[in-house]
């Protein structure tokens, strides 16, 4: 085989080069600046696509199916592939490569054998080519572009395949024999297709084309422009007003980009801040390339227009020549290759699928008789138009399509003003309901139109309670932050299950900076983005950052708390984010830096340790560190930590008032050497939280001390969920007693109570100095009787309690006239939690009576008691009574 012969006509081939339809593959090879495009796997592992190519040729199948939208390089790729191996430089364990187009296998209706095909595509073929390739049919290798315009089956069960290459068979029998391995079994195979139903037929390694990722765009602007200032302005620019949509990683779309800029810049003209911008200068310009007349100009773009109606209605990439003449295209015979380009002699189709629908949108403003209502315009092309809102969004405002009217005449004041009245209405529903998708097209429309006087006229703040950010896309995210930037400084900016890459921080940066929340729940952060994620923090507003189950890990937070030295945060949520104890020393720099304001640390369910919790403490020795809570529940802390947090609280410098160690092993031990420190004057803890802490009644001894100590400061005890029994308990209320004991909270839910114990805290309240405001003693199953000491504490004067729940105690009707009592002689009690209970039907009509009374009972919940449906509009007549 001739590979001179390949090369030349692989470079030859198709060289022309549009605007629209991108720079032809054997230009891009000429020019040796090919940029090699990104594939991903089947494992979503990247890398270039002519490596994935070349591995797949080289593994088990030896076949390769390569899958990517218009424009992404797929043919760029595959014409470099068979040159390179024309040159020698790839691939030479192949004797024969043979490069076809799909649709020459659908433009005849005569059948032919495979040996013929190929001596009628590729002329330079050796006499005995057939026996060469039949005996060796493993160095053969068959290259196919196209599939998606192949318009017949290659379904093999519905097929009759053929095994002999001079047999004569229709193009897909072919094509189907070839690619199941039935003719020229052991050759090799690679197809390039954008996505259609017939790759489920074909067998192979599937690579998809991503096309250009970042750093590729910018090699292929230094590529484009000569000057390095002018590449990288224009770099930069499309970056900023166009990076976020997914067709920026198309090389056809960076082509065309490049052209437009190139011709705006050598211009001194503006470049476009929009979408919209870009595409109204791509038709200027290839109308002023044209040498059209106004009146000409507005003519061909109005039958473009009825052209890519045409095709968006039926949803066809191309369609018939016959009746695109109909559609007035005739009269312009020399202008429409720039816009169309022809497929054989009967189908056209835009080069660009964008440029088909914002011709589309420009007709709906120029001509008001065709495109009379803008629902019906959108609903009638919405299965083919993806884009068409967005770019009629964009040309309703007069800075967009003013260079347009000066090549196509006037468009319409009244389809203006019914765009701009259709969108108000649909915004103002849209806002009001739940759909995320509905809130984002309308962020996004705003986002094409540019102005913020429309975005505060329609995200007013009533207006947007219940929009929900997750799951955003790049273009999302740029949305969504424009719409912030015009709305100005805000409270909070929340953004869960994204991706957060630096890329999407780059985009989302200003909109940080604005809020004084910062929520990324849930999100997947990539490293790279976390320094632009600091220094947005720290140069604005914000004072509190959630980066809870974000999985941040130690790498990452170490690069986090690196920008955050210097930041305003007051608090820090990083529970569940996969953290350990080597992150500890990177908090312990933020929290004692000179400029640190950082007073409330979420650490929950991070595997810390008591070697990163002891590393933790060595901040509350430090006069710059101004934490007041810390919340460290589930951290796999053991009472070995707590001399460590014991010296802390008594260093006389920390700050610290909150503690939360739920679901720790702190034990008896470690509450002994904790109660130490609450003893002494320099301890300021106000609030300390032991639930779930493998406590029992042995740590009482040591917590009345306390309670009992003049030095004590706990305003809020939580010991639920520890088995501290009577015993413990009853040592406890002795403390509780004293005189000028501080606590005002106390949860003792789940605590293996007994009614001995009900009976002393009854005692406890009714005494005159108790302060407890706040008593939690749910799941101690006490019943009635245990529980009516209580009842007779709420009636007693001397009772402060605003909140008690005995939910899950065995409370029955018994119980329900000490209660009503109660409730009337008490007036400080504002929420009773009667939950999981056994009352029945019986009970209710005194309550409700009781309840309506009782003015200052906020809320009575009464859920999951034994009521029927029956007492429902009575307990309904109560607003304060939840059931």
């Amino acid at each position: 085989m001739d590979k001179v012969d390949v090369l030349t006509r692989i470079l030859k081939s198709d060289n022309t080069s549009t605007i629209l339809g991108g720079q032809s593959p054997g230009s891009v090879i000429n020019s040796r600046k090919y940029v090699p495009v990104t594939a991903g796997g089947q494992r979503d592992d990247q890398r270039s696509l002519d490596d994935a190519i070349r591995a797949a040729l080289c593994g088990e199948t030896r076949a390769a199916v390569v899958v990517g939208s218009e424009g992404s390089g797929k043919t760029t790729a595959l014409h470099k592939l068979v040159a390179d191996w024309a040159k020698g430089e790839c691939l030479q364990n192949f004797s024969y490569v043979f490069n076809f187009q799909f649709r020459e296998f659908g433009s005849s209706a005569d059948e032919l054998s495979l040996e013929t095909l190929i001596h009628q595509s590729h002329h330079q073929t050796p006499p005995d080519f057939t026996r060469l390739v039949t005996e060796k049919p493993d160095g053969v290798l068959f290259v196919f572009d196209g599939l998606d315009e192949y318009k017949h089956s290659l379904d093999p069960s519905v097929l009759t395949l053929t095994s002999d290459l001079t047999q004569p068979a229709s193009g897909s029998c072919l094509l189907a024999s070839l690619l199941h391995g039935s003719l020229l079994k052991g050759a090799a195979f690679l197809v390039a297709t954008r996505p259609t139903d017939n790759v489920k037929f074909l067998r192979g390694t599937r690579v998809k084309v991503l096309g250009f990722q970042k750093p590729q765009r910018e090699v292929y602007f230094n590529n484009f422009f000569t000057g390095r200032a002018a590449a990288n302005r224009a770099f930069l620019h499309m970056e900023r007003t166009l990076g976020f949509y997914e067709f920026c990683t198309s090389p056809r779309f960076c082509w065309t980009v490049c052209s437009v800029y190139k011709w705006l810049l050598d211009s001194d003209a503006k470049l476009p801040e929009t979408l919209s911008q870009l595409f109204a200068d791509i038709l200027v310009h290839l109308i002023q390339t044209l040498s059209l007349n106004k009146a000409c100009s507005r003519g061909l773009v109005l039958a473009l227009g009825r052209v890519a109606s045409h095709c968006l209605r039926e949803q066809h990439s191309s369609c018939s020549k016959h009746p695109v003449d109909a559609f007035g295209l005739q009269q312009f015979p020399t202008s429409v290759d720039s816009f169309l380009r022809v497929h054989g002699e009967e189908e056209l189709s835009f080069h660009s699928q964008l440029m088909r629908e914002f011709v589309l949108a420009v007709a709906f403003f120029l001509d008001a008789s065709t495109h009379e209502d803008v629902e019906k315009t959108l609903n009638d092309h919405k299965a083919g138009a993806k884009l068409l809102d967005l770019f009629m969004s964009g040309l309703s405002e007069p800075a967009q399509h003013r260079s347009l009217e000066d090549s196509l005449g006037t468009f319409s004041a009244g389809q203006i003003k019914a765009f701009k009245s259709w969108f108000r209405r649909r915004s103002e529903k849209a806002l009001k309901e739940y759909d995320r998708s509905e809130h984002y097209r309308c962020f996004h429309l705003l986002h094409q139109a540019q102005n913020e006087s429309l975005v505060k006229e329609i995200l007013t703040p009533p207006a947007h309670p219940s929009i929900f950010h997750e799951n955003l896309s790049l273009q999302d995210c740029a949305a969504l932050n424009f719409v912030i930037t015009c709305l100005g400084e805000r409270e909070k900016v929340s953004v869960s299950r994204t991706t957060i890459s630096r890329e999407t921080m780059e985009i989302l940066a200003p909109s940080v900076s604005l809020s004084h929340i910062v929520i990324l729940s849930h999100c997947c952060i990539h490293k790279e983005s976390l320094p632009l994620l600091a220094s947005a923090v720290s140069m604005g507003v914000t004072r509190e950052l959630d980066l809870s189950h974000s999985s941040i890990g130690d790498e990452k937070l170490q690069i986090l708390c690196a920008g955050l030295r210097e930041s305003k945060l007051h608090s820090l949520n990083l529970n569940v984010c996969g953290l350990t104890a080597a992150c500890c020393g990177d908090l312990v720099s933020v929290l004692t830096s000179e400029t640190s304001q950082l007073r409330i640390l979420q650490m929950m369910f991070n595997e810390i340790g008591d070697r990163g919790f002891t590393k933790l403490c060595e901040a509350m020795h430090s006069p710059n560190c101004r934490l007041q809570e810390l919340q460290v529940q589930n951290c796999d802390l053991t009472a070995a930590s707590m001399e460590a947090f014991a010296a802390g609280l008594c260093s006389g410098e920390t700050q610290l008032r909150k503690i939360d160690f739920t679901g720790n092993v702190i034990g008896d031990g470690g509450v002994q050497a904790l109660c130490k420190a609450l003893q002494q004057p320099l301890c300021k803890l106000r609030s300390l939280t032991l639930c779930d802490s493998v406590l029992t009644g042995a740590c009482c001894s040591d917590l009345k001390e306390v309670v009992m100590s003049e030095h004590c400061s706990l305003s809020e005890l939580e010991l639920s969920l520890n088995e501290l029994g009577q015993e413990g308990a009853l040592l406890l209320c002795q403390g509780l007693k004293r005189p000028s004991c501080p606590i005002e909270t106390l949860g003792l839910t789940r605590c293996d109570l007994t009614p001995a114990v009900f009976e002393e805290l009854a005692s406890v309240l009714k005494n005159g100095t108790c302060r407890i405001k706040s008593l939690h003693l749910a799941i101690n199953k006490v019943g009635d009787q245990g529980v009516k000491p209580l009842w007779d504490a709420v009636a007693h004067p001397s009772c402060l309690l605003e909140e008690l729940s005995v939910e899950m105690t065995k409370l029955t009707d018994a119980s329900v006239e000490d209660l009503c009592a109660a409730l009337r002689a008490n007036n400080t009690l504002r929420f009773l939690e009667l939950r999981n209970n056994s009352l029945t039907d019986a009970a209710v009509p005194a309550i409700v009576q009781v309840m309506k009374e009782k003015h200052n009972m906020e809320e009575l919940n009464l859920r999951y008691n034994d009521f029927s449906e029956d007492v429902f509009d009575m307990l309904e007549e109560c607003h304060n009574i939840r059931y």
